[in-house]
């Protein structure tokens, strides 16, 4: 069982591969999972937002699961994220997750719904309770409107088999917030959720981060944090510098197409967005192609 010590590093949110008939990309999903292994990575965080989980029905998530854990075959700790809108709905996943041999869920907060902080902290319980492996919560109010409070997150971070945060917010005094308010509770971590702010995560004392960008440029993101706790800063802070321009490329195109199309543009053959997001503009994708030759992630052409 993964424990609290096992929480750290990058955690890239893989994308995930579809077919023509937008079902899981068994060979596409196992090529993803050896680029970002060969990368460095920490661990793998299956169905999150950049996997399209959505889009995906109840076999298809389930066998998205399933290949990664069999692909990883324990060399990280696989995070699978559940992203139902009810408790019941969540908790079903969660078993399935648990059942598919994950070693944690990343629950994130219900969409379209605006529950009040006294039902978000029975929501996450009542899933929490319902499994025997670690959570980590997943906060994202850009994308579901709903807000996890440094508040509802200690009395959160007090249930027992809740480990962790990952914020996935542009307001970066929020994270800061979520480490002071958690700092004395040993079985608690906060990870980074935004790709601007890793260097600043570490340095405020989180302990990582999920990057979306580390499915294209995974050995880049892992130097941040290898750097970082290594006590080069100086190095990490250049790393986190260089990995900017890729963050930027996410106003590319409806999210979250650009990862896939970057990772397309590597070679890896990830096949199409889940509609009806679509690929990126020619005029987009050679942006697309300047930052990853800058990156020296592709060749110039000629």
């Amino acid at each position: 069982m993964l424990s609290i010590d096992d929480l750290k590093g990058v955690i890239p949110p893989i994308i995930t591969p579809v077919d023509e008939n937008e079902k899981v990309d068994e060979e596409g999903l196992k090529r993803v999972i050896d680029y970002v292994l060969e990368g460095g990575v920490h661990g793998i965080f299956v169905l999150g937002s950049n996997g399209e989980f959505y889009a995906l029905d109840e076999a298809s998530q389930k066998k998205a699961v399933e290949i990664t854990v069999a692909h990883v075959d324990k060399r990280v700790p696989v995070y699978a994220g559940i992203g139902a809108i009810t408790t019941s709905a969540c908790i079903k996943t969660a078993q399935m997750a648990e059942a598919a041999g994950a070693d944690a869920v990343t629950l994130l907060t219900p969409m379209f719904i605006n529950p009040n902080e006294e039902e978000m902290l029975h929501h996450f319980k009542a899933a929490a309770d319902a499994i025997k492996i670690p959570v980590i919560l997943y906060n994202n109010p850009g994308k579901t409107t709903n807000n996890i409070s440094p508040a509802l997150l200690r009395k959160l971070a007090q249930i027992e088999n809740i480990i962790g945060v990952k914020n996935t917010s542009l307001d970066f005094a929020q994270t800061i917030e979520y480490i002071r308010v958690t700092e004395d509770i040993s079985s608690f971590k906060v990870l980074s959720g935004t790709d601007y702010y890793i260097y600043g995560t570490l340095a405020y004392g989180g302990v990582g981060c999920v990057a979306g960008t580390a499915n294209v440029a995974p050995k880049l993101v892992v130097s941040i944090y290898e750097k970082y706790m290594a006590g080069d800063l100086k190095g990490a802070m250049e790393d986190q510098y260089k990995l900017i321009p890729l963050r930027n490329t996410y106003s590319y195109g409806s999210f979250p197409v650009v990862m896939k199309d970057c990772m397309n543009l590597l070679g890896l053959k990830v096949g199409h967005p889940i509609k009806p997001i679509d690929h990126c503009s020619e005029s987009r994708m050679n942006d697309i192609r300047k930052v990853l030759v800058d990156l020296d992630l592709i060749e110039p052409s000629i």
